[in-house]
């Protein structure tokens, strides 16, 4: 993560010191040097482990790392176990079970996020065509979300493309073939999951995946104006000398 840190703040440094058609070479010894420089408290890189732990719902390696650092989790855990229900149900298909589970935690997570309730009646719907429920599909589509339609047309156009499905014999295989993928259901329990932690005043996503973002768009802007050791292999995090 460090690294992250050294290219931001060398960036500009080295946009004074670089000619147009040269490029500031950085050894690894020198490279290596300034890591060693950034120091990094050891409560902070915690931190951000128990954030990506509590975040992505790993209670079990919550519950050991609380215990093991000293670092406090900042949520009930229960409320994760319960989260992950939500999620869980929702990856299964069981839409209607994970509406009861929300509501349960907090009702007002779908009262006021209408974009939410309807992608979850959305996955209903497809749940129902996908177990060959069509006229209850039908009835479904009709009573619950053509009304939300009417108030939204990014959901009357949603609504469409789910109903088109019913049009073809192979919905496998059809042009919106990818609403019955695994993916969609991943898809709405996420985006349940990041609404339930913001109703408990936490992050949607953790950390670490954004600082590894941050590192990759640091790299890049670094690559125009230096050649330096730099981490090719983010799973292994090892410097990989640049040919000059």
């Amino acid at each position: 993560m460090s690294l992250v840190w050294i290219v931001l703040r060398h960036l500009a440094d080295i946009e004074e010191m670089v000619k147009a058609e040269s490029k500031k070479v950085i050894s690894r010894v020198e490279w290596e040097k300034k890591l060693n420089d950034v120091k990094i408290r050891k409560e902070d890189m915690n931190r951000l482990v128990m954030n990506f732990f509590v975040t992505e719902g790993y209670v079990e390696a919550a519950e050991k790392f609380q215990r093991e650092s000293g670092t406090e989790t900042g949520i009930d855990l229960g409320s994760i176990i319960d989260r992950m229900a939500v999620k869980k149900a929702v990856q299964c298909g069981n839409v209607e079970d994970a509406i009861v589970k929300v509501n349960d935690l907090n009702p007002e997570i779908l009262d006021t996020n209408p974009q939410l309730f309807f992608h979850l009646q959305q996955q209903r719907l497809i749940e129902l065509i996908r177990n060959g429920k069509i006229e209850e599909a039908l009835e479904f589509a009709q009573e619950e979300l053509a009304p939300r339609g009417e108030e939204d047309q990014s959901f009357l156009e949603e609504l469409e493309r789910t109903v088109s499905l019913l049009a073809f014999e192979d919905v496998a295989n059809c042009p919106v073939g990818e609403l019955l993928d695994i993916s969609q259901r991943l898809k709405t329990a996420s985006e349940v999951n990041a609404a339930i932690l913001t109703s408990q005043s936490h992050e949607k996503e953790p950390k670490i995946p954004t600082l590894l973002k941050m590192l990759i768009w640091a790299q890049k802007e670094l690559d125009q104006k230096a050649i330096y050791p730099r981490i090719n292999d983010l799973s292994t995090a090892t410097l990989e000398d640049s040919g000059v």
